[in-house]
């Protein structure tokens, strides 16, 4: 006959023997993020200019909610990241940017007695720029931008309130910019970025 002691008690709708890895917890990850635009950003063509938008790091963090054990929401936010602006090949220029994502995640494991907790999410991604500047002192102005964003990441769980954490998302960020007050494009960001770091869940 098996003994009562032996079989796993259940709470809250998950195993109690599992690593504290499941539904109605909150979460934070921190750590160093990387935004790297894709290459051709695109081009001003009044001026005759091909534009590229550099990589830039800064710190970043994230707060999630798990619904159920596989289902979870998580929102994105981070310092200004700080990305230099090259014309025809040469620095001209500066943007700062902020990337707030929301995404809708999914975590095959989750509730399960696994350290290694993979998840894929998809969401929508707002940008706002700031400080906009080109050095020869020609006005510049980029238009805020909302677009789609796409995720995979993965904690390595190691207690029952934390893990290290790596995540990687692409946002779809396009900006219609404005050059000397009258000159208009649209610049295509379209950035990787990717974040490493520590999780605590609560």
């Amino acid at each position: 006959m098996t003994s009562l002691a032996a079989v796993p008690a259940v709470a809250d709708g998950h195993r109690t023997d599992s690593l504290n890895y499941g539904a109605g917890q909150f979460w934070t990850r921190a750590g160093i993020a990387k935004v790297s635009p894709k290459s051709d950003n695109g081009s001003i063509d009044a001026i005759g200019a091909d534009v590229d938008v550099g990589d830039d790091s800064a710190f970043a963090f994230t707060l999630g909610y798990r619904f159920t054990d596989t289902l979870g929401i998580e929102l994105l936010a981070a310092q200004d990241f700080d990305h230099d602006i090259s014309l025809n090949g040469e620095k001209a220029g500066s943007v700062d940017h902020l990337p707030p994502t929301l995404t809708l995640q999914y975590y095959p494991l989750g509730g399960r007695d696994s350290r290694i907790q993979p998840y894929i999410g998809a969401g929508i991604n707002y940008t706002h720029f700031s400080d906009e500047t080109l050095d020869d002192g020609t006005s510049l102005e980029m238009d805020d931008s909302w677009g789609g964003a796409a995720q995979i990441g993965a904690d390595l769980v190691i207690n029952d309130h934390w893990a290290a954490n790596v995540a990687v998302w692409y946002l779809d960020i396009d900006s219609d910019v404005t050059v000397a007050g009258s000159i208009h494009d649209k610049v295509e960001i379209d950035p990787i970025v990717t974040m490493a770091g520590i999780s605590y869940r609560f």
